[in-house]
C-alpha cells in the first residue's frame, strides 16, 4: 500500500517529537534510540547501531542481488536557543533543530515504511541516519568505522532543505555542491608581565593584530570557481580582562574555505606560514590545531543524472540555482567512498534561514522529498 495522508501525519507527528528533543553531535543517543523505535515495524533486514557513534543504518534488501544505494539524513542539532514559538519547540535549553536535521530524518523514516511495505526487486537500500554532521565529524566516522564495509554503497544520495529556493524546487548539478572548511585555532604564548612594566614580558599583541587582517587577506571570497578561498576571523581573544597585567596569551579562530580538497591544502599551508612567521618574530610559542573539518562536497555525474531523473519524473522543478554553496557537508566524505550526490529542496523564497533561532523544518516538504527518494531508488533498483 503506498504512502497515504495518516502515514505522513504520523511521520509529521514524530519529526515534531524529535525537534522537541534536539541533541547536539556526538549526543544523539535518544535520536538513535527514537529512530530505532520508529522503524522497528517496517522489520528492516538489517540493523547497524552506534555506528560511527550514535549512528543508525537500516537495510532493506531486493529479492535479487544487486548494486547498494545508500541515502542519508543527519541526526544532530545545533547549540542555539529556538525562538519559534512552535507548540513543538525544543525542550532543551540552548540547543534546537535549526538546520531541519528532524525533516531529514522524517523524510528517510517514510522511505523506510515504504519500503517495509514493499522491498526492492534487487540490491539493497541503506537508510542512513547519521550523526555529528555539523561538526564535519559524523560522516568521516561513519566512514571509518569497520561495519561501513557491510553497507558500502554503490551510489548515495542526500538533500539538504534550503530557505532562499522556491518552495519545493530542487537545486542540483556535476561537480563542486559545498566547500570544504576547517575551523583553524592559533594559540600564541608568551610571558605575563605587571602593566606597568610591560617590558619585563612577552605580549602576543602585535602578533594577533597583524594576523587578523592578513589572514582575512588569504581569501576574501570571489568567484565559487576553482580559485575561490575566504578565511573568516571568528573569534579573538588576549589575556585577561584586567588594567593591572600586560598579555603573555593570545588565540584566534579562522574558519578556512576553499572550493576542492587541493585549494585547502594550499589555504592552509599558507596560513600556517603566516602563523608561525609573526609568533617567531615576536618570539612567541605558537600551538595550531583544528576542528570542524569538512572535505569538498562533489557531486558524480552519474549520481546527479539518477537523482535529476527522479525529480523530474516527480513533476518537481529543477535548477542549479545557488550551487555551488559556500557552506560545508560532511555528506563529501560519504563521496569519497561511491559516487553521490545531494541536491537542495526549496523551502520557500523568505523563509527563515537554517541555523536562525526563528528557523523550523517545514512539514509539506516531508511528501516530496520522500517521492523523490522513492523514485531513484526504483528507478535503479526496480519495485516488487
Amino acid at each position: 500500500m503506498p504512502l497515504n495522508d495518516t502515514d505522513f501525519a504520523e511521520i509529521t507527528a514524530w519529526r515534531r517529537e524529535l525537534h522537541r528533543y534536539p541533541e547536539v553531535s556526538g549526543r544523539e543517543a535518544a535520536t538513535a534510540r527514537r529512530v530505532q523505535d520508529f522503524l522497528a515495524p517496517s522489520a528492516p533486514d538489517q540493523v547497524l547501531s552506534g555506528l560511527g557513534g550514535h549512528g543508525v543504518a537500516a537495510v532493506f534488501a531486493g529479492q535479487a542481488p544487486g548494486p547498494t544505494l545508500l541515502v542519508r539524513s543527519e541526526l544532530d542539532a545545533l547549540p542555539i536557543e529556538e525562538l519559534t514559538g512552535a507548540p513543538h519547540s525544543s525542550t532543551v535549553p540552548g540547543v534546537a533543530h535549526l538546520c531541519g536535521h528532524d525533516g531529514h530524518s522524517a523524510i528517510l523514516a517514510a522511505v523506510a515504511r515504504d519500503l517495509g511495505r514493499k522491498r526492492p526487486q534487487r540490491g539493497r537500500v541503506v537508510l542512513l541516519f547519521q550523526p555529528a554532521e555539523e561538526t564535519g565529524a559524523g560522516a568521516e566516522a561513519v566512514v571509518t568505522d569497520p561495519r561501513y564495509a557491510e553497507i558500502r554503497p554503490d551510489m548515495a544520495f542526500s538533500l539538504h532543505n534550503a530557505p532562499g529556493l522556491p518552495f519545493g524546487h530542487a537545486a542540483i548539478a556535476p561537480g563542486p555542491f559545498a566547500c570544504a572548511s576547517r575551523g583553524m585555532r592559533i594559540m600564541l604564548t608568551g610571558k605575563t608581565a605587571h602593566a606597568s612594566m610591560p617590558e619585563t614580558g612577552i605580549s602576543p599583541m602585535r602578533a594577533i593584530t597583524r594576523l587578523m587582517p592578513e589572514l582575512t587577506d588569504l581569501g576574501r571570497g570571489g568567484p565559487l570557481d576553482a580559485g575561490f578561498t575566504m578565511v573568516t576571523i571568528t573569534h579573538s581573544r588576549m589575556g585577561e580582562p584586567a588594567f593591572g597585567v600586560a598579555p603573555g596569551y593570545a588565540e584566534i579562530f579562522a574558519t578556512l574555505r576553499t572550493i576542492t580538497d587541493a585549494g585547502m591544502e594550499k589555504l592552509r599551508e599558507e596560513a600556517e606560514a603566516l602563523a608561525h612567521e609573526a609568533a617567531e618574530e615576536a618570539g612567541l610559542d605558537i600551538d595550531i590545531t583544528y576542528e570542524d573539518v569538512f572535505a569538498a562536497s562533489m557531486n558524480a555525474p552519474e549520481a546527479v543524472e539518477a537523482l535529476r531523473a527522479a525529480l523530474l519524473t516527480e513533476g518537481v522543478p529543477v535548477t542549479a540555482e545557488g550551487l555551488p554553496m559556500r557552506a560545508s557537508e560532511d555528506f563529501g566524505r560519504i563521496g569519497q567512498t561511491a559516487p553521490a550526490a545531494m541536491f537542495l529542496l526549496g523551502a520557500g523564497e523568505t523563509y527563515p534561514r537554517v541555523h536562525n533561532p526563528d528557523y523550523d523544518f517545514p512539514d509539506a516538504l516531508i511528501p516530496i522529498g520522500t517521492k523523490v527518494f522513492l523514485r531513484a531508488i526504483r528507478d535503479q533498483l526496480g519495485q516488487e
